[in-house]
C-alpha cells in the first residue's frame, strides 16, 4: 500500500487521541522499548553533519527524547509536537524551568508549522498514527528547509503479530493495528520530493508475563485499539479467554509469552525542489517547473 488513507486497518483519530491522553500519566513506566529505540535514534544523529537552528520533536510524546535533544543541540530552537496535550505537558516539563519550550498539540496530516520551519525534525515512534502517510511526507517536506534532516523510527508490519495472529484464531474483526512496511514508507517519501531516503530495520521481542499484561502496557502506551473498523462494545468474555489461549500456546519454558515489535528507522533529506508560496487565502502553490529533485553529492 502507498499510504493509509485506503487501509480497511486505518486508526480513529478522535479514539487515538483520547487513547493518548489517559495513557499519559502511565507512559513512562511502560516506555521501556521506546526509551531504547529514542537512545539509538539520538545517536544515529552522530553520522549526520548537522547543526540545527531549530528543530521538531514530531510525536514527542512525553518527552523522552527531549533531554538527549537539547543537549546534543543547546543553541537550537527546539518544538514538541503531539496529538495529545497531556503528553506535551510532560515534555515541556522535562525541558526544565528556566528555558520553558514551546509545545503544540495537533496531528501529523497538518503540521501547523510555516514553509521551511525546522533543520531537524525527529520523530520517534509516531509516525505509526498518521491517518495518511502520503499527506505526512509531503507536509514533512513542506516545513523542512532545504538540507535539512527528516530523522524517524516507526513500527513496522510484524509489531505485535502474535496478539494479531492470537485474535485471528477467534474472529475476523480486526483487534490489533496495522504497521506500513518501510518499502512503502520511503515510496511516500520520494513521492513527497524528499531526498536520498535511507532506510534499514530491526526486531526486538518483549516477553510478558500474560497477556493481561502486554495489554496493559498496550494501554499505558495509548496502542489500545483504535481501528475504525473495530468492534462496538465489549468483547465477551469467552471470546477474551480463546484469545487467551490461542497466545498462551507462543509461551516459553518459565510461561512467558513473546511480543515482536518490528523497528523501522529513516531519514531523508529535505529539498527546495517545489518552491511553495502561501497566498493570503493560506492555500499552498508550487510551480510545475520546480517539480523535479536532482540528487545531491554528500
Amino acid at each position: 500500500m502507498s499510504d493509509l488513507s485506503d487501509d480497511p486497518l486505518q486508526l480513529d483519530s478522535r479514539v487515538l487521541r483520547r487513547r493518548l491522553e489517559k495513557a499519559a500519566p502511565g507512559f513512562d513506566e511502560a516506555a521501556v522499548l521506546h526509551r531504547e529505540v529514542g537512545r539509538r535514534l539520538v545517536e544515529r544523529l552522530d553520522y549526520i553533519r548537522l547543526q540545527p537552528a531549530s528543530m521538531l520533536d514530531l510525536g514527542c510524546a512525553s518527552g523522552l527524547n527531549t533531554g538527549a535533544l537539547r543537549k546534543r543541540y543547546p543553541k537550537a530552537d527546539y518544538v514538541a509536537m503531539d496529538l495529545a496535550a497531556p503528553l506535551v505537558a510532560q515534555a515541556r516539563r522535562r525541558a526544565g524551568r528556566w528555558r520553558r519550550v514551546p509545545g503544540v498539540c495537533a496531528g501529523m496530516d497538518h503540521l501547523p508549522f510555516r514553509n521551511d520551519s525546522f533543520d531537524l525534525v525527529f520523530s520517534s515512534l509516531a509516525l505509526h498514527r498518521v491517518p495518511d502517510l502520503s499527506a505526512t511526507a509531503r507536509e514533512l517536506q513542506r516545513v523542512l528547509r532545504p538540507d535539512g534532516v527528516l530523522l524517524f523510527a516507526t513500527f513496522g508490519p510484524d509489531t505485535l503479530d502474535e496478539l494479531r495472529s492470537a485474535w485471528q484464531a477467534v474472529d475476523d474483526t480486526p483487534h490489533v493495528h496495522g504497521f506500513v512496511d518501510m518499502h512503502d514508507i520511503g515510496d511516500a517519501l520520494v513521492k513527497a520530493r524528499l531526498a536520498d531516503p535511507v532506510m534499514d530495520m530491526e526486531h526486538f521481542t518483549l516477553t510478558y508475563a500474560n497477556v493481561r499484561s502486554l495489554v496493559r502496557d498496550l494501554d499505558a502506551l495509548g496502542l489500545r485499539n483504535a481501528l475504525t473498523a473495530r468492534q462496538s462494545g465489549l468483547t465477551s468474555p469467552r471470546r477474551w479467554r480463546a484469545m487467551e489461549s490461542a497466545y498462551e500456546a507462543s509461551a516459553d519454558a518459565e510461561g512467558r509469552i513473546p511480543a515482536t515489535w518490528e523497528v523501522a528507522y529513516g531519514h531523508a533529506w529535505g529539498t527546495d525542489a517545489q518552491m511553495q508560496v502561501t497566498g493570503d487565502d493560506g492555500a499552498v502553490r508550487m510551480p510545475l517547473d520546480t517539480l523535479s529533485v536532482p540528487r545531491r553529492q554528500r
